[in-house]
């Protein structure tokens, strides 16, 4: 992924490129102290003037190029940049001193808003070379994007048709003409405006705003517990709620973190759909419109709070940068497959080469053989002739030699044979020459077979490293989900201990008050011991007179002195003592 710096430079480029008004690539000096100081006010860094005088100085003769700007733009302003700056603001500086040179206008269906975005967008997903353009893949992703964000179905065939119809040297598009082709309507199809807008503006809050998810719904307040309608925006670490999406007036926000969880809750307070968010600092109920949207923004914070543990970056930067390393990796495919073409190029080179030698070579055989024949031949004409000599010799003295023409007779024989098997001997040379000829065929024939199975090979032997790379990547992510589902483990363990021991302090306590309550239960004994005794004693001693305590719900009696304050079953019974003891008094 490009750093920080990277990502600033693409905006000064294009600042730097537009302030280059006669195309030399060297700017005044005058207008590059105007730039820097804005940027400077811009990305809050503090302005050094007599550094900039220092470096940009009148005396110097000549405009600066941008190679000469570098040293200074890097030392004293990309150095000091904190982050703390309006990234927004700095992109509409730069985009105010290019678009007015290398905008059209008058035939694009964007308002000047939506081409800033868009040409954000393209310094986004641009390659990190200059002068900037943005390759195939990237502008197939973004305007499938669009096309997803408007609701059109994409259609791979008429973008390969558009690649098609462009120079096949052609690397990619610069920004005015992305934004000149996305202007065109030409993959839009007929969209009106407002929904290439809004399209336009999903995809820049999400690739370049960090804008995860964003939407309405219900908050209830921790102090008043009344629900209120909020548009929330959920980013890489934070969600923040407004008034209204506009987005002018912010109520709050929630910090997340690797510890943040969010679970559903059942309906309640009149409101369905809910699902609480608990961070660090407190817990916030939220009401979405229906289950479905509850169940996106659950899984949405869910992904983030995980990316946040594994201090990934967001998806959309992640797959950029997947994108980025995939083309790396073909282009470094692509060359070692150039170098490996030159190596069999250079070594059929080679092979054309020993072939012309060894033809060469055959070429001289052959020419020795025909020299050899064409001896032999004036050989035997010469042997003719002497021959013919001997013959009229012969004749000449036929009489006298008879014996020794029989002799040179028999010797001619003999020389015709050596004659014939020397021509037989020619004649297997001459089959031993087309044998070799068909022998070198067939190993040339061999050796390109060989070729053909070496290369095969080749294939086949870089298809296994990548399936063994793809396993050794699929090992890799088992291991870290294996460490993941540990870590769970030992969390759930430790909560489990916390438990116990709160479980055996809550025994303890128990314990401590069943003998406080055994205590009092003694205690209350004793008291109604006490009390039993006493109220025996003044029923013994006063009478009729009993302590007052609660009526029952039968009919009291009535005497002089008012209601009584026993039943009629207590005075039958106390009379009935009376009489026993008055009897046992008598006797």
């Amino acid at each position: 992924m490009g750093s920080p710096k990277d990502e600033l430079l693409k905006p000064i480029w294009h600042a730097f490129t537009a302030l280059d008004l006669d195309r030399s690539g060297k700017v005044s000096k005058s207008q590059l102290k105007v730039l820097s100081h804005n940027l400077c006010t811009l990305l809050n860094v503090p302005h050094d003037p007599v550094a900039l005088e220092e470096h940009f100085r009148d005396d110097d003769e000549g405009p600066v190029s941008n190679q000469g700007y570098m040293p200074y733009l890097n030392r004293f302003i990309l150095e000091k940049v904190q982050g703390n700056f309006d990234k927004i603001e700095f992109n509409k500086m730069c985009w105010t001193l290019c678009a007015r040179k290398n905008l059209a206008r008058n035939t694009l269906l964007l308002s000047d808003d939506d081409a800033f975005k868009v040409w954000v967008i393209f310094n986004f997903l641009s390659e990190d070379k200059y002068p900037l353009v943005i390759v195939p893949e990237e502008i197939e992703y973004l305007l499938k994007k669009l096309t997803e964000v408007m609701g059109l179905g994409w259609h791979q065939e008429q973008f390969e048709h558009y690649k098609i119809s462009l120079d096949t040297s052609w690397e990619g598009l610069s920004a005015w003409e992305l934004i000149e082709l996305i202007g065109s309507g030409r993959f839009s199809k007929g969209m009106d405006r407002q929904t290439v807008s809004m399209a336009i503006n999903e995809v820049f809050n999400e690739l370049i705003l960090d804008v995860l998810k964003q939407g309405y719904m219900w908050k209830k307040g921790h102090k008043r517990k009344n629900w209120t309608e909020r548009w929330f925006v959920l980013k890489p670490s934070i969600i923040s709620y407004y008034v209204s999406e506009d987005l002018k007036d912010k109520r709050g926000e929630i910090i997340l973190d690797g510890n943040c969880t969010v679970e559903a809750l059942p309906d309640k307070d009149g409101k369905k759909c809910l699902f609480l968010i608990k961070s660090l600092e407190k817990c916030f109920e939220i009401s979405a419109s229906d289950k479905k949207k509850r169940q996106e923004w659950i899984q949405a914070i869910q992904t983030t709070v995980n990316l946040l543990r594994l201090s990934s970056p967001p998806p959309h930067k992640e797959a950029r940068q997947k994108r980025k390393e995939l083309r790396q990796k073909l282009q470094a495919e692509q060359e070692e497959l150039e170098r490996q073409m030159k190596e069999l190029q250079v070594a059929n080179e080679n092979k054309q080469k020993e072939l012309e030698t060894v033809r060469k070579q055959l070429e001289e055989a052959a020419a020795r053989a025909s020299e050899e024949e064409t001896k032999r031949l004036q050989t035997q004409m010469e042997l003719q002739d002497r021959f013919s000599l001997e013959l009229e010799r012969e004749k000449m003295v036929r009489q006298k030699m008879e014996e020794q023409v029989a002799q040179k007779s028999s010797e001619l024989e003999q020389y015709l044979q050596r004659v014939r098997e020397l021509e037989e001997m020619y004649k297997q040379l001459q089959e031993a020459l087309e044998d070799e000829k068909q022998a070198r065929q067939d190993e040339e024939t061999v050796r390109r077979l060989q070729a053909r199975l070496l290369e095969e090979e080749s294939t086949k032997r870089q298809e296994l490293e990548k399936w063994h790379l793809e396993q050794q990547q699929t090992i890799e992510v088992t291991e870290a989900e294996k460490q993941e589902l540990e870590n769970q483990r030992m969390m759930k363990e430790h909560a489990l201990q916390v438990a116990l021991q709160q479980l055996e302090q809550l025994e303890l306590d128990r314990k401590e008050a069943l003998e406080q309550y055994e205590e009092v239960k003694k205690k209350l004994e004793v008291a109604a011991n006490k009390t039993k005794s006493w109220k025996d004693k003044v029923a013994h001693h006063e009478g009729l007179i009993r302590l007052i305590e609660p009526g029952s719900k039968n009919p009291h009696l009535i005497t002089n002195w008012g209601p009584a304050a026993f039943t009629e079953a207590e005075l039958e019974q106390r009379e009935k003592s009376w009489k026993g003891k008055r009897g046992t008094s008598e006797q």
